[in-house]
Protein backbone atom coordinates (compact mmCIF):
# COMPACT_ATOMS: atom_id res chain seq x y z
CA UNK A 1 0.00 0.00 0.00
CA UNK A 2 1.19 3.50 -1.19
CA UNK A 3 2.15 5.75 2.08
CA UNK A 4 0.50 8.76 2.23
CA UNK A 5 1.52 11.84 2.09
CA UNK A 6 0.65 14.71 4.47
CA UNK A 7 0.16 17.59 4.49
CA UNK A 8 2.09 19.69 7.91
CA UNK A 9 0.85 22.89 10.03
CA UNK A 10 2.64 24.37 13.17
CA UNK A 11 1.09 25.64 16.07
CA UNK A 12 2.62 26.49 19.58
CA UNK A 13 -0.41 25.45 21.31
CA UNK A 14 -2.81 22.79 19.64
CA UNK A 15 -6.36 22.16 21.44
CA UNK A 16 -8.85 19.13 20.48
CA UNK A 17 -12.13 19.87 21.36
CA UNK A 18 -14.20 22.92 20.72
CA UNK A 19 -15.91 22.44 24.54
CA UNK A 20 -16.34 24.88 27.24
CA UNK A 21 -12.68 23.38 28.65
CA UNK A 22 -10.79 24.29 24.88
CA UNK A 23 -12.43 27.32 24.09
CA UNK A 24 -11.26 28.88 27.61
CA UNK A 25 -7.58 27.44 26.92
CA UNK A 26 -7.33 29.23 23.98
CA UNK A 27 -8.73 32.57 24.88
CA UNK A 28 -6.73 32.08 28.09
CA UNK A 29 -3.69 32.06 26.30
CA UNK A 30 -4.48 34.82 23.89
CA UNK A 31 -5.36 37.34 26.76
CA UNK A 32 -2.46 36.42 28.42
CA UNK A 33 -0.12 36.65 25.25
CA UNK A 34 -1.28 40.02 24.53
CA UNK A 35 -1.21 41.02 27.70
CA UNK A 36 2.64 40.17 27.83
CA UNK A 37 2.65 41.40 24.20
CA UNK A 38 3.84 37.50 22.85
CA UNK A 39 3.09 35.88 19.83
CA UNK A 40 1.18 32.68 20.48
CA UNK A 41 -0.57 30.36 18.02
CA UNK A 42 -3.73 28.51 18.74
CA UNK A 43 -5.65 26.27 16.78
CA UNK A 44 -8.67 24.18 17.93
CA UNK A 45 -10.07 20.75 16.20
CA UNK A 46 -13.30 20.38 16.84
CA UNK A 47 -15.28 17.25 14.81
CA UNK A 48 -18.19 18.45 15.17
CA UNK A 49 -19.87 19.97 11.74
CA UNK A 50 -19.52 23.32 13.98
CA UNK A 51 -19.11 24.60 16.99
CA UNK A 52 -21.69 23.41 19.16
CA UNK A 53 -22.87 20.56 17.03
CA UNK A 54 -21.63 17.93 19.82
CA UNK A 55 -22.18 19.96 22.74
CA UNK A 56 -25.27 18.39 25.28
CA UNK A 57 -25.77 19.38 28.71
CA UNK A 58 -28.48 19.83 30.99
CA UNK A 59 -27.65 23.07 31.42
CA UNK A 60 -27.30 24.84 34.64
CA UNK A 61 -24.28 27.02 34.79
CA UNK A 62 -22.37 28.05 37.45
CA UNK A 63 -21.05 31.30 36.17
CA UNK A 64 -17.64 31.46 38.29
CA UNK A 65 -15.35 30.73 35.67
CA UNK A 66 -16.43 32.36 33.12
CA UNK A 67 -16.75 35.92 35.69
CA UNK A 68 -12.85 34.96 36.02
CA UNK A 69 -12.43 34.81 31.77
CA UNK A 70 -14.32 37.51 30.30
CA UNK A 71 -15.82 39.45 33.22
CA UNK A 72 -18.24 41.78 30.75
CA UNK A 73 -19.55 38.77 29.38
CA UNK A 74 -23.37 40.59 30.13
CA UNK A 75 -22.32 43.51 27.85
CA UNK A 76 -20.84 41.37 25.11
CA UNK A 77 -23.97 39.43 24.46
CA UNK A 78 -23.13 36.15 26.07
CA UNK A 79 -26.41 33.65 26.18
CA UNK A 80 -27.31 33.49 29.58
CA UNK A 81 -30.27 34.72 29.47
CA UNK A 82 -32.61 32.78 32.36
CA UNK A 83 -30.97 32.78 36.03
CA UNK A 84 -32.44 30.42 38.57
CA UNK A 85 -35.44 31.78 39.92
CA UNK A 86 -36.70 28.07 42.04
CA UNK A 87 -35.29 25.31 43.42
CA UNK A 88 -37.14 21.87 44.05
CA UNK A 89 -36.30 18.34 44.61
CA UNK A 90 -39.03 15.30 44.67
CA UNK A 91 -38.82 12.08 45.64
CA UNK A 92 -40.94 9.94 43.48
CA UNK A 93 -42.66 6.82 43.50
CA UNK A 94 -44.78 4.93 40.93
CA UNK A 95 -47.94 6.86 41.64
CA UNK A 96 -46.93 10.39 43.42
CA UNK A 97 -44.00 12.73 44.09
CA UNK A 98 -42.93 14.42 47.38
CA UNK A 99 -41.10 17.44 47.53
CA UNK A 100 -38.05 17.97 50.02
CA UNK A 101 -38.33 21.31 51.18
CA UNK A 102 -35.75 23.86 50.41
CA UNK A 103 -34.27 24.57 54.05
CA UNK A 104 -33.65 20.65 54.35
CA UNK A 105 -30.97 20.51 51.19
CA UNK A 106 -27.79 21.16 51.63
CA UNK A 107 -26.45 24.43 50.51
CA UNK A 108 -23.86 22.80 47.84
CA UNK A 109 -27.18 22.01 46.33
CA UNK A 110 -28.79 25.53 45.85
CA UNK A 111 -28.90 26.76 42.29
CA UNK A 112 -29.39 30.36 42.84
CA UNK A 113 -27.08 32.59 40.99
CA UNK A 114 -26.69 29.82 38.32
CA UNK A 115 -27.96 30.18 34.81
CA UNK A 116 -30.61 27.69 32.56
CA UNK A 117 -28.35 27.92 29.24
CA UNK A 118 -28.04 25.71 25.69
CA UNK A 119 -24.55 25.00 26.22
CA UNK A 120 -23.99 24.83 22.98
CA UNK A 121 -24.92 28.43 21.85
CA UNK A 122 -22.61 29.16 25.20
CA UNK A 123 -19.64 27.48 23.45
CA UNK A 124 -20.60 28.63 19.62
CA UNK A 125 -20.59 32.97 21.80
CA UNK A 126 -16.70 31.03 23.13
CA UNK A 127 -16.02 30.16 19.69
CA UNK A 128 -16.71 34.44 18.63
CA UNK A 129 -14.90 35.55 21.82
CA UNK A 130 -12.06 33.22 20.84
CA UNK A 131 -11.71 33.79 16.97
CA UNK A 132 -11.91 37.45 17.48
CA UNK A 133 -8.74 37.20 19.98
CA UNK A 134 -7.13 35.20 16.62
CA UNK A 135 -7.93 31.34 17.66
CA UNK A 136 -7.79 29.43 14.36
CA UNK A 137 -11.14 26.86 14.88
CA UNK A 138 -11.07 24.19 12.23
CA UNK A 139 -14.74 22.37 12.64
CA UNK A 140 -15.22 19.13 11.03
CA UNK A 141 -12.15 17.56 11.81
CA UNK A 142 -11.11 15.13 13.91
CA UNK A 143 -8.07 14.64 15.59
CA UNK A 144 -7.75 10.88 15.15
CA UNK A 145 -4.12 9.67 16.17
CA UNK A 146 -1.52 11.05 18.27
CA UNK A 147 1.77 11.99 17.11
CA UNK A 148 5.20 11.42 19.04
CA UNK A 149 8.22 12.53 19.02
CA UNK A 150 11.18 10.20 19.03
CA UNK A 151 11.83 10.97 22.91
CA UNK A 152 8.29 9.53 23.40
CA UNK A 153 6.65 13.40 24.63
CA UNK A 154 3.55 14.32 22.43
CA UNK A 155 4.06 16.02 19.23
CA UNK A 156 1.00 16.75 18.12
CA UNK A 157 -1.94 15.02 16.03
CA UNK A 158 -2.95 13.70 12.86
CA UNK A 159 -6.28 14.44 11.96
CA UNK A 160 -8.82 12.06 10.03
CA UNK A 161 -8.52 10.72 6.40
CA UNK A 162 -11.38 11.70 4.30
CA UNK A 163 -13.04 9.66 1.47
CA UNK A 164 -12.47 6.21 2.52
CA UNK A 165 -14.74 3.54 1.67
CA UNK A 166 -16.04 0.41 4.03
CA UNK A 167 -13.21 -1.50 3.17
CA UNK A 168 -10.62 1.48 4.08
CA UNK A 169 -10.01 2.02 0.27
CA UNK A 170 -9.41 4.98 -1.48
CA UNK A 171 -12.23 6.88 -2.97
CA UNK A 172 -12.30 9.14 -5.74
CA UNK A 173 -12.94 12.08 -3.48
CA UNK A 174 -9.90 10.83 -0.44
CA UNK A 175 -8.28 13.67 1.02
CA UNK A 176 -5.35 12.65 3.12
CA UNK A 177 -5.42 14.00 6.66
CA UNK A 178 -3.19 16.33 7.94
CA UNK A 179 -0.07 16.65 10.79
CA UNK A 180 -0.81 19.11 13.12
CA UNK A 181 2.55 19.63 15.63
CA UNK A 182 1.99 22.05 18.46
CA UNK A 183 5.05 22.80 20.94
CA UNK A 184 1.97 21.76 23.78
CA UNK A 185 -1.11 19.76 22.85
CA UNK A 186 -4.61 20.37 25.11
CA UNK A 187 -6.84 17.26 25.15
CA UNK A 188 -10.32 18.35 25.79
CA UNK A 189 -12.12 15.87 23.53
CA UNK A 190 -14.62 15.58 26.46
CA UNK A 191 -15.81 12.10 28.13
CA UNK A 192 -14.16 8.82 27.08
CA UNK A 193 -12.25 10.20 24.11
CA UNK A 194 -10.49 7.88 22.07
CA UNK A 195 -7.22 10.11 22.40
CA UNK A 196 -7.95 10.48 26.02
CA UNK A 197 -7.62 6.65 26.43
CA UNK A 198 -4.75 6.60 24.00
CA UNK A 199 -2.72 8.91 26.38
CA UNK A 200 -3.66 7.30 29.63
CA UNK A 201 -2.44 3.50 28.30
CA UNK A 202 1.03 5.45 26.80
CA UNK A 203 1.83 7.17 30.09
CA UNK A 204 -0.09 5.05 32.32
CA UNK A 205 -1.95 8.00 33.58
CA UNK A 206 -4.53 5.72 35.68
CA UNK A 207 -2.04 4.00 37.78
CA UNK A 208 -3.24 5.87 40.57
CA UNK A 209 -6.47 6.71 40.58
CA UNK A 210 -9.95 4.90 40.66
CA UNK A 211 -11.50 3.46 37.88
CA UNK A 212 -13.60 6.14 36.37
CA UNK A 213 -17.14 5.84 36.81
CA UNK A 214 -19.95 6.86 34.22
CA UNK A 215 -23.33 7.85 33.69
CA UNK A 216 -25.38 8.18 30.51
CA UNK A 217 -27.43 11.52 30.25
CA UNK A 218 -30.13 11.86 28.05
CA UNK A 219 -31.80 15.31 27.21
CA UNK A 220 -34.68 17.12 25.26
CA UNK A 221 -35.87 19.92 24.54
CA UNK A 222 -39.30 21.01 24.40
CA UNK A 223 -41.21 24.17 23.81
CA UNK A 224 -44.59 23.51 26.01
CA UNK A 225 -47.85 25.40 26.28
CA UNK A 226 -47.59 28.97 28.26
CA UNK A 227 -49.36 28.28 31.05
CA UNK A 228 -47.00 25.09 32.15
CA UNK A 229 -44.10 27.75 31.80
CA UNK A 230 -42.07 29.31 34.57
CA UNK A 231 -38.92 30.75 33.71
CA UNK A 232 -35.93 30.22 36.03
CA UNK A 233 -37.94 26.81 37.43
CA UNK A 234 -35.17 24.25 38.06
CA UNK A 235 -36.16 20.97 39.14
CA UNK A 236 -34.98 17.76 40.07
CA UNK A 237 -35.97 14.08 40.95
CA UNK A 238 -34.82 10.45 42.12
CA UNK A 239 -36.66 7.75 42.17
CA UNK A 240 -39.43 6.10 40.07
CA UNK A 241 -38.59 4.71 37.23
CA UNK A 242 -35.70 3.55 38.78
CA UNK A 243 -35.36 0.71 41.88
CA UNK A 244 -33.24 1.25 44.76
CA UNK A 245 -30.12 -0.45 43.69
CA UNK A 246 -30.05 1.99 40.53
CA UNK A 247 -28.87 5.45 40.53
CA UNK A 248 -29.91 8.25 38.42
CA UNK A 249 -32.47 10.67 38.15
CA UNK A 250 -34.17 13.44 36.40
CA UNK A 251 -33.73 17.00 35.98
CA UNK A 252 -36.33 19.81 34.12
CA UNK A 253 -35.05 23.06 33.37
CA UNK A 254 -37.59 26.13 32.23
CA UNK A 255 -35.35 28.15 29.70
CA UNK A 256 -36.57 31.47 28.31
CA UNK A 257 -39.38 31.50 25.25
CA UNK A 258 -41.24 28.59 26.71
CA UNK A 259 -38.47 26.38 26.02
CA UNK A 260 -38.26 23.80 28.87
CA UNK A 261 -35.27 21.07 28.85
CA UNK A 262 -35.93 17.55 30.50
CA UNK A 263 -33.24 15.21 31.00
CA UNK A 264 -32.61 11.50 32.77
CA UNK A 265 -29.22 10.22 33.92
CA UNK A 266 -28.77 6.21 34.88
CA UNK A 267 -25.69 5.42 36.16
CA UNK A 268 -24.38 2.92 34.16
CA UNK A 269 -23.18 0.45 37.21
CA UNK A 270 -26.64 -0.69 37.11
CA UNK A 271 -26.50 -4.70 37.30
CA UNK A 272 -30.12 -5.76 35.23
CA UNK A 273 -28.59 -6.24 31.99
CA UNK A 274 -32.63 -5.77 30.32
CA UNK A 275 -32.89 -2.44 31.75
CA UNK A 276 -32.64 0.08 28.47
CA UNK A 277 -31.94 3.62 30.03
CA UNK A 278 -33.69 5.02 26.97
CA UNK A 279 -36.75 3.34 27.97
CA UNK A 280 -35.87 4.70 31.87
CA UNK A 281 -36.56 7.97 30.61
CA UNK A 282 -39.26 7.99 28.31
CA UNK A 283 -41.05 6.11 31.19
CA UNK A 284 -40.30 9.03 33.36
CA UNK A 285 -42.25 11.12 31.08
CA UNK A 286 -45.08 9.37 31.69
CA UNK A 287 -45.63 9.70 35.85
CA UNK A 288 -48.18 11.87 36.75
CA UNK A 289 -46.74 14.99 38.26
CA UNK A 290 -44.71 15.13 34.90
CA UNK A 291 -46.98 14.60 32.36
CA UNK A 292 -49.16 17.59 32.21
CA UNK A 293 -45.88 19.60 31.68
CA UNK A 294 -45.29 18.17 28.15
CA UNK A 295 -48.61 17.62 26.76
CA UNK A 296 -50.30 19.98 24.05
CA UNK A 297 -46.33 20.75 23.86
CA UNK A 298 -43.82 20.07 21.07
CA UNK A 299 -40.53 18.06 21.60
CA UNK A 300 -37.95 19.87 20.00
CA UNK A 301 -34.61 18.01 19.72
CA UNK A 302 -33.05 14.76 21.51
CA UNK A 303 -29.47 13.94 22.60
CA UNK A 304 -27.39 11.54 24.21
CA UNK A 305 -24.01 11.11 26.00
CA UNK A 306 -21.73 9.74 28.67
CA UNK A 307 -20.95 11.70 31.50
CA UNK A 308 -17.45 11.37 33.84
CA UNK A 309 -19.10 10.71 37.62
CA UNK A 310 -15.98 9.33 39.26
CA UNK A 311 -15.28 12.53 41.04
CA UNK A 312 -11.90 13.30 42.55
CA UNK A 313 -10.89 10.09 43.24
CA UNK A 314 -11.34 9.41 39.56
CA UNK A 315 -9.25 11.76 38.08
CA UNK A 316 -6.20 10.72 36.56
CA UNK A 317 -2.67 12.34 35.83
CA UNK A 318 -3.35 15.51 34.33
CA UNK A 319 0.31 16.41 32.40
CA UNK A 320 1.74 13.93 30.13
CA UNK A 321 5.23 15.35 28.00
CA UNK A 322 3.83 17.54 25.54
CA UNK A 323 0.00 18.12 26.86
CA UNK A 324 -2.05 18.32 29.24
CA UNK A 325 -5.73 16.90 30.11
CA UNK A 326 -8.18 19.25 30.50
CA UNK A 327 -12.22 19.29 30.72
CA UNK A 328 -14.37 16.10 31.30
CA UNK A 329 -11.45 14.60 29.76
CA UNK A 330 -9.91 14.86 32.86
CA UNK A 331 -13.31 13.74 35.04
CA UNK A 332 -14.38 17.35 36.69
CA UNK A 333 -18.26 16.82 37.08
CA UNK A 334 -19.12 17.48 40.16
CA UNK A 335 -21.82 14.72 40.49
CA UNK A 336 -24.11 15.70 42.94
CA UNK A 337 -24.51 19.43 41.79
CA UNK A 338 -24.71 17.66 37.89
CA UNK A 339 -22.76 20.22 37.12
CA UNK A 340 -18.87 20.05 35.22
CA UNK A 341 -18.71 23.32 32.51
CA UNK A 342 -16.96 25.80 35.36
CA UNK A 343 -14.40 23.59 37.02
CA UNK A 344 -14.11 22.29 32.50
CA UNK A 345 -13.79 26.14 32.09
CA UNK A 346 -11.36 26.77 35.08
CA UNK A 347 -9.39 23.81 34.28
CA UNK A 348 -8.90 25.20 30.73
CA UNK A 349 -7.56 28.86 32.05
CA UNK A 350 -5.03 26.76 34.42
CA UNK A 351 -3.91 24.75 31.85
CA UNK A 352 -3.72 27.94 29.70
CA UNK A 353 -1.59 29.40 32.17
CA UNK A 354 0.78 26.89 32.50
CA UNK A 355 1.29 27.10 28.69
CA UNK A 356 2.27 30.74 28.38
CA UNK A 357 4.48 30.30 31.41
CA UNK A 358 6.52 27.61 29.90
CA UNK A 359 6.20 29.18 26.34
CA UNK A 360 7.20 32.40 28.05
CA UNK A 361 10.60 30.36 29.20
CA UNK A 362 11.50 28.94 26.13
CA UNK A 363 10.50 25.31 26.72
CA UNK A 364 8.36 22.87 24.42
CA UNK A 365 7.02 19.12 24.75
CA UNK A 366 7.93 18.81 28.59
CA UNK A 367 5.87 17.73 31.60
CA UNK A 368 3.18 21.09 31.87
CA UNK A 369 3.87 20.47 36.19
CA UNK A 370 2.46 23.67 36.85
CA UNK A 371 -0.80 22.76 36.11
CA UNK A 372 -1.99 20.04 38.22
CA UNK A 373 -0.37 21.70 40.92
CA UNK A 374 -2.76 24.50 40.31
CA UNK A 375 -5.99 22.58 39.69
CA UNK A 376 -5.29 21.37 43.68
CA UNK A 377 -5.03 24.90 44.71
CA UNK A 378 -8.28 25.93 43.07
CA UNK A 379 -11.52 25.81 43.47
CA UNK A 380 -12.32 23.15 41.42
CA UNK A 381 -10.57 20.94 43.56
CA UNK A 382 -12.16 22.70 46.92
CA UNK A 383 -15.65 21.90 44.95
CA UNK A 384 -14.67 18.24 44.15
CA UNK A 385 -13.44 17.55 47.58
CA UNK A 386 -16.55 18.34 49.55
CA UNK A 387 -18.90 15.45 47.56
CA UNK A 388 -15.37 13.18 47.05
CA UNK A 389 -18.18 10.69 48.56
CA UNK A 390 -21.26 11.15 47.13
CA UNK A 391 -21.42 9.20 44.48
CA UNK A 392 -19.42 6.06 45.84
CA UNK A 393 -22.06 6.10 48.83
CA UNK A 394 -24.75 5.82 46.11
CA UNK A 395 -22.86 2.64 44.78
CA UNK A 396 -22.32 1.26 48.44
CA UNK A 397 -25.68 2.09 50.21
CA UNK A 398 -27.60 1.92 47.76
CA UNK A 399 -30.04 5.17 46.43
CA UNK A 400 -31.96 5.66 49.61
CA UNK A 401 -29.09 5.39 52.10
CA UNK A 402 -26.47 6.57 50.04
CA UNK A 403 -28.43 9.88 49.32
CA UNK A 404 -29.22 9.95 53.11
CA UNK A 405 -25.51 9.91 54.07
CA UNK A 406 -24.65 11.77 51.24
CA UNK A 407 -27.19 14.74 52.36
CA UNK A 408 -25.21 13.89 55.80
CA UNK A 409 -21.56 14.34 54.65
CA UNK A 410 -22.54 17.87 52.11
CA UNK A 411 -24.19 19.38 55.27
CA UNK A 412 -20.90 18.79 57.47
CA UNK A 413 -19.04 20.59 54.60
CA UNK A 414 -21.16 23.45 54.73
CA UNK A 415 -19.96 23.91 57.91
CA UNK A 416 -16.48 23.76 57.19
CA UNK A 417 -16.31 19.64 58.65
CA UNK A 418 -14.03 17.07 56.49
CA UNK A 419 -14.68 13.65 57.32
CA UNK A 420 -11.06 12.02 56.79
CA UNK A 421 -12.44 9.11 54.75
CA UNK A 422 -12.60 8.99 51.17
CA UNK A 423 -14.95 5.80 49.32
CA UNK A 424 -13.24 4.22 46.52
CA UNK A 425 -14.89 3.28 43.52
CA UNK A 426 -13.94 -0.63 43.56
CA UNK A 427 -15.45 -2.19 39.96
CA UNK A 428 -15.39 -0.81 36.88
CA UNK A 429 -19.19 -0.17 34.97
CA UNK A 430 -18.80 -2.99 32.56
CA UNK A 431 -18.11 -5.38 35.54
CA UNK A 432 -21.30 -4.61 37.11
CA UNK A 433 -23.59 -6.15 34.93
CA UNK A 434 -25.05 -9.37 36.10
CA UNK A 435 -26.08 -12.62 33.59
CA UNK A 436 -29.37 -12.32 31.92
CA UNK A 437 -30.63 -15.83 33.98
CA UNK A 438 -29.97 -13.96 36.93
CA UNK A 439 -31.93 -10.46 36.77
CA UNK A 440 -35.78 -9.63 36.69
CA UNK A 441 -36.90 -8.94 32.72
CA UNK A 442 -38.59 -5.68 32.66
CA UNK A 443 -41.22 -4.85 30.28
CA UNK A 444 -41.40 -1.46 29.15
CA UNK A 445 -44.96 0.42 28.26
CA UNK A 446 -45.07 1.02 24.56
CA UNK A 447 -44.83 4.98 23.55
CA UNK A 448 -47.71 7.00 23.11
CA UNK A 449 -46.05 9.21 20.95
CA UNK A 450 -47.11 12.49 22.49
CA UNK A 451 -44.88 12.08 25.51
CA UNK A 452 -42.88 9.08 25.30
CA UNK A 453 -41.23 7.31 21.78
CA UNK A 454 -38.68 5.25 20.63
CA UNK A 455 -35.73 5.44 19.61
CA UNK A 456 -36.12 6.16 15.56
CA UNK A 457 -38.05 9.41 16.39
CA UNK A 458 -36.09 10.24 18.41
CA UNK A 459 -32.87 9.80 16.25
CA UNK A 460 -34.54 11.81 13.54
CA UNK A 461 -34.87 15.10 15.58
CA UNK A 462 -31.38 14.71 16.98
CA UNK A 463 -29.96 15.42 13.69
CA UNK A 464 -27.50 12.71 12.82
CA UNK A 465 -25.63 12.65 9.57
CA UNK A 466 -22.63 9.87 8.70
CA UNK A 467 -21.11 9.03 4.85
CA UNK A 468 -22.35 5.47 5.23
CA UNK A 469 -19.91 4.54 3.07
CA UNK A 470 -16.72 4.93 4.92
CA UNK A 471 -14.65 2.33 7.61
CA UNK A 472 -17.02 1.65 10.51
CA UNK A 473 -16.08 3.98 13.30
CA UNK A 474 -17.66 1.05 16.39
CA UNK A 475 -14.91 -1.79 16.17
CA UNK A 476 -15.06 -5.37 17.48
CA UNK A 477 -12.11 -6.43 18.72
CA UNK A 478 -13.51 -10.58 18.32
CA UNK A 479 -17.09 -10.32 16.52
CA UNK A 480 -17.69 -13.45 17.90
CA UNK A 481 -18.38 -12.55 21.46
CA UNK A 482 -21.31 -10.41 20.41
CA UNK A 483 -23.37 -13.83 19.93
CA UNK A 484 -21.10 -16.50 22.08
CA UNK A 485 -21.15 -13.75 25.23
CA UNK A 486 -23.26 -10.87 24.80
CA UNK A 487 -26.35 -12.38 23.36
CA UNK A 488 -25.68 -16.31 25.19
CA UNK A 489 -24.89 -14.84 28.65
CA UNK A 490 -26.65 -11.08 28.55
CA UNK A 491 -29.56 -11.22 26.21
CA UNK A 492 -27.47 -8.42 24.29
CA UNK A 493 -26.96 -5.51 26.52
CA UNK A 494 -25.82 -3.30 23.78
CA UNK A 495 -29.01 -3.15 22.05
CA UNK A 496 -30.63 -1.59 24.81
CA UNK A 497 -27.88 0.74 26.46
CA UNK A 498 -27.50 1.83 23.39
CA UNK A 499 -29.83 5.23 23.14
CA UNK A 500 -29.53 4.80 19.00
CA UNK A 501 -30.65 1.81 18.03
CA UNK A 502 -27.01 1.11 16.77
CA UNK A 503 -26.65 -2.57 17.75
CA UNK A 504 -28.92 -4.90 16.63
CA UNK A 505 -29.33 -8.55 16.81
CA UNK A 506 -30.88 -9.92 13.60
CA UNK A 507 -31.68 -13.64 13.11
CA UNK A 508 -31.33 -15.70 9.92
CA UNK A 509 -31.23 -19.96 9.12
CA UNK A 510 -27.53 -19.76 9.91
CA UNK A 511 -27.86 -17.78 13.70
CA UNK A 512 -28.29 -15.02 15.15
CA UNK A 513 -25.34 -12.22 13.95
CA UNK A 514 -24.88 -8.53 15.26
CA UNK A 515 -25.86 -5.69 13.01
CA UNK A 516 -23.90 -2.08 13.96
CA UNK A 517 -25.96 0.65 12.55
CA UNK A 518 -23.31 3.35 12.51
CA UNK A 519 -24.58 5.70 10.75
CA UNK A 520 -26.88 6.03 13.76
CA UNK A 521 -24.28 6.92 16.24
CA UNK A 522 -24.43 10.45 18.70
CA UNK A 523 -21.48 9.62 20.13
CA UNK A 524 -22.52 9.16 23.73
CA UNK A 525 -19.66 6.65 24.27
CA UNK A 526 -21.86 4.31 26.23
CA UNK A 527 -21.47 0.95 23.99
CA UNK A 528 -17.32 1.64 24.76
CA UNK A 529 -17.70 1.92 28.30
CA UNK A 530 -20.60 -0.63 29.38
CA UNK A 531 -19.79 -3.50 26.83
CA UNK A 532 -19.18 -6.54 29.51
CA UNK A 533 -16.47 -7.45 27.46
CA UNK A 534 -14.74 -4.10 26.99
CA UNK A 535 -15.06 -5.91 23.16
CA UNK A 536 -16.09 -2.44 21.68
CA UNK A 537 -13.71 0.27 20.72
CA UNK A 538 -15.01 3.83 19.86
CA UNK A 539 -13.14 5.65 17.27
CA UNK A 540 -13.69 9.20 15.63
CA UNK A 541 -15.60 8.82 12.15
CA UNK A 542 -15.36 10.79 8.93
CA UNK A 543 -15.00 14.44 10.38
CA UNK A 544 -18.57 16.58 10.65
CA UNK A 545 -20.39 13.26 11.51
CA UNK A 546 -22.81 12.69 14.41
CA UNK A 547 -25.54 14.48 15.74
CA UNK A 548 -26.24 18.45 14.69
CA UNK A 549 -27.44 19.45 18.29
CA UNK A 550 -29.69 23.04 18.09
CA UNK A 551 -29.92 24.71 21.01
CA UNK A 552 -28.67 21.71 23.11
Amino acid sequence: MQAITRDVMEYDVLIVGAGPAGLSAAIRIKQLAAKANQEISVCILEKGAEVGAHILSGAVIDPIALDELIPDWKALGAPLKTPVTDDRFMLLDEDQAFRIPNPLLPPLMNNHGAYIVSLGNVCRWLAEQAEGLGVEIYPGFTAADVLYHENGAVKGVVTGDMGLDKAGKQKADFAAGMELHAKYTLIGEGVRGSLTKALEAQFNLRDHADTQKYGIGFKELWQVAPGQHKPGLVSHSQGWPLDNSTGGGSYIYHLEDNLVAVGFVVHLNYSNPHLSPFDEFQRFKTHPSIRGLFEGGKRLSYGARAISEGGLQSVPELTFPGGALIGCAAGFLNVPRIKGTHNAMKSGMLAAESVVEALAAGRSSDELLAYPAAIKASWVWQDLDKVRNIKPALSKFGNIFGSMYGGFEMWLASFGVRLPWTFSHKKPDHACLKPANECTPINYPKPDGKVSFDKLSSLYISNVNHEENQPCHLRLADSSLAISVNLKEYNSPESRYCPAGVYEIIKSDSGPRLQINAQNCIHCKTCDIKDPMQNITWVTPEGGGGPNYPNM
